[in-house]
């Protein structure tokens, strides 16, 4: 019985606005056009006092922090090169450095030793 009720309400909708847009069309396009641009400022103005106000969570905070720090930690301005004529090139002993950005972290040793590791 309420199917039949909704049903017949948006029937009614559907033709009361068939009717305004062939009697009414600037009208009613003027009308569509002002209540999406209402519907829309509302929407932004919701969007930007309510969800944009919320506080991020610190573990993205954090995160954003680290990143900073990285980058201005690892970024290398270009530097004009040292001119030594000491040594050649090709006599100097090329040094096999870990980046120091990386680092090995040791974890269970207990665990490895019982595996037999």
């Amino acid at each position: 019985m309420m199917k039949y009720i909704i049903y017949g309400i948006v029937g009614l909708a559907v033709f009361g606005l068939l009717m305004q847009l062939f009697r009414n069309t600037i009208g009613f396009l003027t009308q569509l056009f002002v209540a999406a641009i209402v519907g829309l400022a509302l929407f932004g103005l919701f969007y930007y006092f309510i969800l944009g106000g919320r506080n991020k969570s610190s573990d993205a905070k954090k995160y954003k922090q680290a990143v900073r720090q990285s980058k201005s930690k690892y970024t290398h301005h270009q530097q004009t090169p040292n001119v030594k004529h000491s040594q050649p090139a090709s006599l100097k002993k090329k040094s096999k450095k870990r980046p120091a950005h990386l680092r090995v972290i040791d974890g269970n040793k207990s665990k490895r030793k019982k595996a037999g590791f």
